[in-house]
């Protein structure tokens, strides 16, 4: 078990790629850590194996923390799968798994015998093993690079976004072998994703996290669904959220029912639903009754015994007749039918069993966590990009301390700080004078950064700022949420406002209709 106990890591300038993070990873299970770009899931992946160390905080491994293991004996302890399997590209198949097993000093034989067991288990053919990674296809790379982590029989996996650099096809035959391997060798493993779809498939436990390296939620893929912890987790997830929960509910208890069968589609008999079947009783489409002697397609199939309620969804959404056909999983016959609303009153039935009830304080405080939730994101966007413009216009002199502006005053002094009711600010090429703004009743007094001139040009005058409270704000100026992070002392140029961007982390309840729609 892996432990991570209020881990942050900051690189240099002041860049917090992950803060106050406190994860359990359990052991033989696959936690996927999942979020938007920039919120450091590869920075926690790189300091398990201690390619980075954590600015704060410590991980342990079994109770032990890292820093108490030589990196050399921790790496050679943990398989490492990258995107595009990072195979070496002058090394054949065989040699390239042979990689670690040959730093440990196994022998050649040993080593040899290793690599094609190996290259058995992920699935290629043993005339593969002399080829070169050029050779191979996308997915036969993704292959060989999980065989030669494993190659070591390592205790932990890490696995950086392995399958992302494959077409979706092929992703999804992955995702079946790396679950199929899973049950076989049952790892430690620690995998990265920003496709949330792969991390419910594929995650014993998913991890969000926020923009800035924050802990959002963890916990089981339905949990998050079902219970999203604050708006964030909930716009992650998807407004189809409802839909992806249906992986974690079992068709076994749906009731098949049966539809007329014909082997020609000719001698159809013209009234109502009837599939055809071929000479093994495999269903292969419906009759069309306009044009006789053609077959509709037939859709999605589903296996009743071992497939999900979104699988038998899907078949009947594929269906002309709104009708899943449900097959033999062992001989693919056609084993029976089942109608959309048949499947949507198993859904309501099997959630039924245990409905959440809120009190309408727990409701109302939801919403206001769900709010602020909202806020924090927002701001935390607007942080970085006044640090990446930072960066560019305002970030420390080769020969200053970091901590430091040009002018030498410290840079947390440079920035707003203050807490209080913000306030909008027009510049203009007349205004208030700076005294006139102290004495203005109600105004916020924020500390704002000194005025600059755009790189490469000459310091603009300095113009007076006239502060103007929120809920008096004239009818043509800008609301507040059109107002920039930051006003800078530069001419102003009336241009049209943008619209700002806006975050889909809000979804509208859906609710089925008051009466199945009947089929014909």
């Amino acid at each position: 078990m892996i432990e991570f106990e209020s881990v942050s890591k900051t690189f240099a300038g002041g860049t917090h790629a992950v803060q106050d993070l406190s994860l359990t990873i359990p052991s033989d299970k696959i936690t996927v850590i999942v979020g938007p770009s920039g919120c450091g899931k590869t920075t926690t992946l790189r300091m398990v194996n201690r390619m980075l160390e954590p600015s704060s905080g410590r991980i342990t491994w079994d109770g032990s923390p890292l820093k108490s293991r030589r990196k050399t004996t921790l790496r050679r302890q943990m398989g490492y799968v990258i995107q595009s399997g990072g195979l070496f590209p002058h090394r054949t198949v065989l040699e390239n798994i042979g990689t670690v097993p040959g730093l440990l000093g196994w022998g050649k034989d040993k080593t040899r015998k290793r690599s094609l067991e190996l290259l058995s288990n992920v699935g290629l053919d043993r005339a593969m093993a002399d080829r070169y990674p050029a050779q191979l296809s996308g997915g036969q790379q993704q292959r060989v690079g999980v065989a030669r982590a494993l190659a070591a029989d390592p205790l932990v996996m890490l696995m950086d976004e392995p399958f992302s650099a494959v077409d979706p096809v092929v992703r999804a035959e992955l995702h079946e072998f790396f679950l199929g391997l899973q049950r076989e060798i049952s790892k430690t493993i620690v995998l990265i994703t920003h496709d949330i779809d792969e991390a419910i498939k594929l995650g014993d436990q998913v991890a969000i996290l926020r923009v800035g390296g924050r802990l959002a939620q963890a916990g089981p893929p339905q949990e998050l669904l079902d219970e999203p912890a604050d708006a964030f987790v909930e716009g992650f997830v998807g407004r189809d959220r409802g839909y992806r929960s249906l992986s974690f509910l079992p068709a076994a208890g749906l009731s098949l029912d049966e539809v007329a069968v014909v082997r020609e589609a000719t001698s159809g008999p013209g009234e109502g639903p009837t599939l055809v079947l071929d000479g093994d009783a495999r269903p292969v489409g419906w009759v069309d009754e306009g044009r006789p002697g053609l077959v509709h397609p037939m859709g999605a199939t589903f296996v009743r015994e071992s497939d999900n309620l979104r699988a038998a969804l899907d078949s009947a959404l594929t269906s002309p007749y709104a009708l899943a056909v449900a097959i033999d999983p062992e001989t693919g016959r056609y084993a029976g039918v089942v109608p959309a609303d048949a499947i949507l009153a198993q859904v309501t039935t099997q959630r039924s069993g245990s409905p959440e009830s809120v009190t309408l304080q727990a409701a109302e405080a939801r919403e206001q966590q769900s709010t602020e939730a909202q806020a924090a994101v927002t701001s935390a966007y607007a942080q970085l990009d006044d640090a990446a413009e930072g960066d560019v216009t305002d970030g420390p002199a080769r020969d200053e301390p970091a901590g430091t502006q040009p002018s030498g005053e410290p840079a947390d002094e440079a920035r707003t700080t203050t807490d209080e009711p913000a306030v909008v600010q027009e510049l203009g090429p007349g205004g208030a004078t700076a005294a006139d703004i102290e004495a203005a009743p109600d105004a916020g007094r924020d500390e704002t950064r000194e005025d600059e001139a755009p790189a490469g040009e000459a310091p603009a005058d300095e113009t007076p700022a006239t502060e103007t409270p929120v809920d008096e704000t004239p009818a043509s100026q800008p609301s507040e949420d059109e107002q920039p992070t930051s006003v800078r002392g530069v001419p102003v140029v009336d241009e049209p406002t943008a619209e700002p961007p806006r975050s889909a982390i809000y979804t509208q309840p859906r609710s089925l209709p008051d009466e199945p729609r009947k089929l014909r």
